[in-house]
């Protein structure tokens, strides 16, 4: 009994010196189970870098690949515009004894050929829509480039809601005379 007794606090002793790393075997082996998460951590990061790069080339081919392809099967249509009457009004006078007037020549961005002969049987409504819209401005309405900005949006509303179901693109200003 007394030998077993000898080999445990033995045993015990070796522990406590591995738990310090004071023994020479065991305690190395503590570093290299470091050294080893490390390693698997830096094939970790490694590994998802490489994937990353791999799924960034990968989609700036797909991307540039498929618009090279796709841009000669697509054929550009050229534009289509409906030259418009030129419209001139009495701009509505804000207390001032002078009458100014409105000149604008309008010329009308279509999506296709065919709506030339749609809107040409709609054009008095057309014509009737901007004639009361223009009659409301002031000449301040029309003032910079929001003004005029204001001013093309609105004429567009108005057309789209003239001929719809259809819808042109855009009102283009060809020229724009306030006196």
């Amino acid at each position: 009994m007394a030998a077993k007794k000898e080999a445990q606090p033995k045993e015990d002793s070796d522990e406590a010196e591995a738990a310090d790393g004071t023994e020479g075997e065991e305690g190395a082996k503590k570093p290299s189970g470091f050294k080893r998460f490390l390693s698997i951590k830096f094939i970790a990061i490694a590994a998802v870098a490489v994937i990353a790069v791999g799924g960034v080339g990968g989609g700036a081919y797909h991307f540039l690949g498929s618009r090279s392809e796709a841009a000669p099967a697509a054929k550009i249509k050229p534009p289509v515009f409906f030259d418009m009457p030129d419209i001139l009004v009495n701009l509505s006078s804000s207390g001032s004894d002078r009458t100014q007037y409105l000149k604008v020549k309008v010329v009308l961005e279509l999506p296709d050929e065919a709506m030339k002969a749609q809107i040409a049987p709609l054009m008095p409504r057309v014509m009737d829509m901007f004639q009361t819209y223009l009659r409301e401005l002031r000449a301040t309405d029309l003032d910079g480039s929001a003004g005029l900005y204001r001013l093309k949006e609105e004429l567009t509303r108005r057309v789209n809601a003239a001929i719809a179901p259809d819808r042109i693109n855009a009102v283009l200003f060809k020229e724009i005379i306030v006196q």
